[in-house]
């Protein structure tokens, strides 16, 4: 359904300088039909970082590459990883991060991706200069790394938020996707994986004041409508459900 997606799809779409989003989909879960997107973040040294690659397409890998080198292809947590085989098969010169956990997944293994580096708490040396990262703990293995762009002031998600317009959904799903608040102007991640990541509430709690405290002029996803104005606000807002941010 190509109603639930932000067109132009898989084309570069410039946001602030050195960021740009690609927007892809739908991907379909649990029955919803999903938009995608993918952020890539040109770095100093004039690398390129892409933060949970979409679906590959051989004109918009010559356009990205036109940026710069593809030196960093990275699954910010354990359900983001479907097409980085496909960008690493044609990326071979780019180093594959991964959230913690995601190498030890039965479909990862069995998938063949190569995982290169393990996300952590601290920036590395590749992009410590321009991105800091803090990662939100959950149950069950599951972890999301944020990332912040200090140049652009531009904070990178993945799931944590989830921001579906209810126009873009079928008809059927809306009042369900309404009444579990995955929709604007709440902005919350499915009821399952609020309890999934309450699991270690106070620990993804912490993390979530510190994205918060960040004070982002942007915060960017992988569903959804973004927040592209009154971005701090609207992200205490989605993140509510953790506890009150100052």
């Amino acid at each position: 359904m190509s109603e639930a997606t932000y067109p132009p799809l898989d084309v570069l779409k410039p946001v602030a300088e050195g960021v740009w989003i690609v927007d892809s989909g739908p991907l379909r879960a649990l029955g919803i039909p999903l938009p995608v997107r993918m952020t890539i973040i040109r770095l100093r040294d004039g690398a390129l970082w892409l933060h949970s690659p979409t679906r590959y397409d051989p004109r918009l890998h010559r356009d990205i590459a036109a940026l710069g080198p593809i030196r960093h292809l990275v699954a910010p947590n354990i359900a983001h990883w479907t097409y980085l085989k496909a960008w690493q098969d044609h990326c071979p010169e780019a180093l594959t991060w991964a959230a913690p956990n995601l190498r030890q997944r039965g479909q990862v293994q069995r998938s063949g991706l190569r995982v290169d580096r393990v996300l952590g708490d601290a920036a590395p040396p590749e992009w410590a200069a321009d991105l800091r990262q803090t990662i939100v703990p959950g149950g069950l293995g599951f972890r999301e790394v944020g990332f912040f762009h200090g140049p652009s002031r531009t904070l990178i998600l993945t799931d944590l938020v989830l921001n579906l317009e209810p126009a873009k959904m079928p008809a059927l799903l809306r009042p369900f996707l309404q009444l579990a608040r995955m929709t604007t102007p709440h902005g919350q991640p499915p009821p399952y994986l609020r309890l999934v990541i309450k699991l270690r509430r106070q620990a993804a709690a912490r993390a979530a004041a510190e994205l918060v405290a960040l004070v982002p002029e942007r915060v960017i996803f992988a569903h959804g409508l973004w927040f592209a104005g009154d971005a701090t606000a609207r992200l205490r807002h989605a993140l509510r459900w953790l506890g009150r941010f100052t």
